[in-house]
Parts: structure tokens; sequence; C-alpha cells
């Protein structure tokens, strides 16, 4: 099997080929009809990078409170949405509001590079989606990502956590 770094670039060649804004907006209508999600009251969503899914759309349901994640050190802050971002040191759209305790989430969108039919993902390599999944366990979390990069197995490792649901377009 491959080792994560060589699929990692694997996996973003491929996704530089798709269309982000069809996907997503397929994705997002996937999403709205699911039973998780309409039942979640405060969600965390991801400030999309220029290839990943978009669900920024989602957050035109005022019945639902939306949050964005924000890196400090090697953690996860959750924060309210409040339409004020800057970039971060990595090149990422994060919030500029005060975080609330994750605790309070029901539901939680997590970015992917690729997933597997275990519901295993391919994040980036800095693990910070494992470590803040590992933290918080009873909050529900969903990887929206493009039907391609779904594959059979992805490499694993003990700190590797597994994702509830995978919806595709």
């Amino acid at each position: 099997m491959e080792n994560k770094i060589t699929l990692r670039t694997h996996f973003k060649s491929i996704r530089k080929t798709l269309d982000r804004n069809i996907t997503s907006k397929s994705i997002i209508g996937n999403i709205i009809k699911f039973e998780v999600y309409k039942k979640a009251k405060r969600i965390m969503l991801f400030y999309p990078t220029k290839y990943e899914i978009d669900l920024r759309e989602l957050t035109k349901d005022y019945t639902k409170k939306f949050y964005y994640p924000r890196v400090s050190g090697e953690n996860i802050l959750v924060c309210p949405n409040i339409g004020e971002f800057k970039k971060s040191d990595f090149g990422i759209f994060e919030p500029t509001s005060e975080p609330i305790n994750p605790k309070e989430l029901d539901l939680i969108f997590v970015p992917a590079l690729a997933a597997d039919k275990n519901r295993y993902r391919l994040g980036y390599g800095g693990g910070y989606y494992d470590r803040f999944l590992r933290n918080n366990p009873n909050i529900t979390t969903i990887t929206p990502i493009f039907k391609e990069l779904i594959t059979e197995t992805l490499p694993t490792e003990e700190f590797d956590m597994k994702i509830d649901y995978i919806i595709t377009d």
C-alpha cells in the first residue's frame, strides 16, 4: 500500500481536475436531505481551500448556528461564524470570533483529501482533526468529498479517527 505522502500528492492531482462548484452544490443538496444534518443545531464547517468542497452556502440556514475552526498551537478552536475571517499562517481563512466549548457542537464537517470505504480519511498531515475528534468523541462527523476521491482502503495509524458519515455527489 502506498504511503500517505505519495497518496496526498496523487489525490491532490485528481482533485485539481474536478469541478468544485457543481460538486459542492450536489453535496449540499444531499446534506440538507440528510437526517443527521436536519437534527443538528450547532455545526462546524471548514473554510474551503481552492479545491475543497465548499459548504458555505449552508450558513444561509438561519435555523442553525455555524462555527469554523481556528488553529491554536496543536489544537482546533471552535469559533462562531460572524462573517469575519483572516488568513492564517497556513494560508487558510479562519474566524476572528472568540472560541466556544467544542462540547456545544452537534455536528462537524471534516475536510479530507481522500476517504476510504471504512470511513477513514486522508487529511493534510497535521493531525489537527484527529486530535480534536479524539478529545470530542460525542460529536457526529461528516466528510463531504468528491466521489472520485473515495478509495477502497487508506493506510491508517493508531491515531487516525474514523468519520461517522461520508457524503459525496
